[in-house]
């Protein structure tokens, strides 16, 4: 079962993503965390990326897909994966179709967790943290208990540059341009399922098991 997740930034993919991964058993894969592992280990493809990285450029796409695959070989994705965050546009979705396609395989399933920007600016624009002791609050949905400060620590909290309303404006222009076309891409494969993401964390799951089941 190999399953891509889709959605804007703040849609809650990742939180959908490991869930999917505890309860099917299936590693939660992201490219940032290849990237970094590679690199920490020294290997060939981790150095080539890196040597982009150091240059301020953007590792190109068929370097990540051999990354991927490299990834993907490993024993714990022998009944499938999640991939979160990649592909993130149509170049990069037909390198991985046709590099699987070399090994007989493909992707499964495109979950697209569907949220309005307006709900997504809402969401990310009430999120505070603790740069002391790195804790994590919402204004609306996990509130701290006195009015910007940590609860565990004391520590004033902050928001985050990522969070702020025009950082998340541009972040969804750039997902809009560059992303959502992605959407049609894999309606078009017959892989797509849609979710709405603005119901309850728990409910998205329960449409995203009978997706799966």
């Amino acid at each position: 079962m190999k399953i891509v997740m889709l959605g804007a930034p703040g849609a809650g993919k990742g939180t959908q993503a490991d869930k999917i991964a505890e309860k099917y058993g299936l590693p939660h894969i992201s490219t940032g965390d290849i990237f970094r592992k590679n690199i920490k280990e020294g290997t060939e493809l981790g150095k080539e990326a890196k040597s982009y990285m150091d240059a301020g450029k953007l590792v190109p796409d068929e370097l990540t897909v051999r990354l991927l695959l490299d990834r993907v070989k490993n024993d714990d994705c022998a009944k499938g994966y999640i991939l979160d965050g990649y592909p993130r546009t149509i170049p990069q979705a037909e390198a991985l179709d046709s590099e699987l396609a070399k090994l007989g395989e493909k992707i499964d399933y495109a979950i697209n967790v569907e949220v309005p920007d307006e709900n997504i600016i809402t969401r990310m624009s009430g999120r505070r943290a603790c740069l002391k002791c790195g804790a994590t609050y919402h204004l609306k949905y996990v509130p701290p208990k006195k009015d910007g400060i940590c609860d565990e620590c004391g520590a004033e909290l902050v928001i985050r540059d990522d969070d702020k309303p025009e950082t998340v404006k541009n972040r969804l222009s750039v997902y809009h341009e560059q992303t959502q076309p992605l959407i049609e891409y894999f309606e078009n494969k017959g892989v797509l399922h849609s979710v709405d993401g603005t119901i309850d964390v728990e409910d998205v799951f329960k449409a995203i098991e009978q997706i799966l089941d």
